[in-house]
């Protein structure tokens, strides 16, 4: 066997180079590994049932194709359901009662990467399960078994409907959908003309693994400017983007401003905490503190927890919460929805609140106090000393005596705001947010923050 790049083993995820890290050959050998584990590890007697999805890079479907091939050989019979976005995949496991699901997808890496997201037994594969796939990998550990087959399976149409069946409309919305040439055009269109009273039209539904408009990374605002420009063109109410695998959404409203994910869970709770009050909502560390103040003001239980949509995934079902989001605009819907991240749904969801009102997306939210945030800001350490670097600073906030929570990294609330630090678990980086009721008292934090990491050797990158 070729020498395995250890670093493609990620928290959430096995992710690379495609073609150099990510070969088909490996793909290829894990799919044996993962079909005859699967097999162990459910006690099965007949062939695991794996649903195999890919996105629409320029590598995913020879990789898909090797994974499939894999997964037969390890004797597993395999729903192949082609192109569609991530969301697609884990929807199919549903419908199929599949009794795994992998999509080949590299997100909103760039164009020459690629990766594989996993889920077994509708519960994410991430943190040790990943590890102990990797050591299996390295030892050659095959087992394959007899049974295994590939049907190639459409999903598309059954997706659909499950995404509009309870889509209350009401008045009509004008809207611009942006795939960014992603693996969401492949369903967004239909989706468009299927709500009733929704009308609008798609840019970059060509699913285009070269990405030539623009990267399809919703978080970035450079990445908004082409949906901003088409709204003011037509008229649009709000504008909609999805990134490279349709699961997570970036908005915005009808002035052109960004509406982030944590906004955006804010209109989400209110709805649901209006027939489910007191359940818990779950942020992501990253999320802004008005959106914690909201939910609690809305009748809920915010709860926060460790950013990555595995992680968030299994809270989850642990809590019950009908609801989760992540700054980074993976939401989760268990409330009429199935609990996964879906980019979507999401969008049916935000259409069907908007149609329920003559208020606008930006007036439903006025009613929140003005805060001033950086963005997410990514500070370069290499994975050999970022955590020994974080570790010294959540000590050194204990031996202060912070008001902090360490759920994820270090969350110090402070006069006037709060900062977060925590390590990235997908780049050899930490990250930084600080968040404050002035600008002033902004720079003031992140000033604080800069002089907490500068000893470390660390700088914290300009954000203005």
């Amino acid at each position: 066997m070729n020498a395995i790049n250890p670093h493609i083993f990620r928290e959430y995820d096995i992710r690379g180079v495609a073609g150099k890290d990510l070969t088909e050959s490996l793909v290829f050998d894990l799919g044996r590994i993962f079909a005859s584990r699967l097999r162990k590890e459910l006690s099965l007697v007949t062939p695991p049932r794996v649903a195999v999805g890919r996105d629409g890079r320029l590598s995913s479907p020879q990789l898909a194709e090797k994974l499939a091939a894999g997964l037969a050989q390890g004797g597993a019979l395999v729903d192949d359901v082609g192109l569609v976005p991530s969301p697609g995949l884990y929807f199919a496991m549903h419908h199929f009662k599949a009794d795994a699901g992998i999509m080949i997808t590299g997100s909103h890496n760039p164009p020459d990467y690629n990766g594989m997201k996993m889920v077994k037994t509708s519960r994410p594969v991430y943190g040790d399960q990943i590890q102990e796939l990797k050591q299996a990998l390295m030892a050659e550990a095959f087992e394959d078994h007899p049974g295994g087959a590939i049907h190639k399976a459409d999903i598309l149409d059954f997706y659909l409907q499950r995404l509009i069946v309870d889509f209350k409309p009401g008045r009509r919305v004008k809207v611009v959908l942006d795939c960014g040439n992603g693996a969401s055009g492949v369903i967004a269109p239909q989706l468009l003309e299927k709500l009733p009273g929704i009308e609008g039209e798609v840019l970059f539904a060509e699913v285009d693994g070269r990405f030539p408009n623009h990267h399809p990374d919703p978080t970035l605002p450079e990445n908004l400017h082409q949906l901003r420009q088409r709204m003011q063109e037509t008229g649009a109410e709000i504008g909609i983007a999805y990134d490279g695998d349709g699961d997570r959404i970036g908005a915005l409203d009808h002035q052109g401003k960004i509406v982030w994910g944590d906004r955006m869970m804010i209109l989400f709770a209110r709805q649901i905490l209006a027939t489910r009050p007191g359940a818990t909502i779950i942020g992501d560390a990253k999320c802004s503190q008005v959106m914690f103040d909201a939910i609690a003001q809305a009748g809920g239980n915010p709860l926060m927890w460790k950013t990555g949509h595995s992680l968030i995934k299994t809270k989850m079902k642990e809590t019950g919460a009908p609801l989760a989001g992540e700054m980074s605009g993976h939401l989760f819907f268990a409330d009429r929805y199935l609990g996964f991240d879906d980019a979507l749904y999401a969008t049916v969801r935000l259409l069907e609140i908007i149609a329920q009102s003559p208020a606008t997306l930006a007036e439903r939210l006025s009613d929140l106090p003005e805060v001033h945030a950086t963005p997410e800001l990514r500070i370069d350490c290499p994975d050999e000393k970022k955590f020994q670097v974080m570790a010294r600073i959540l000590q050194g906030e204990r031996d202060k005596g912070s008001d902090f929570s360490d759920v994820d990294g270090v969350r110090v609330r402070c006069d006037g705001g709060w900062w977060l630090l925590r390590v990235s678990n997908t780049q050899p980086a930490l990250v930084a947010r600080v968040e404050a009721n002035t600008l002033e008292r902004l720079h003031e934090i992140a000033q604080e923050v800069a002089a907490l990491l500068k000893p470390e050797g660390v700088f914290l990158p300009n954000w203005e």
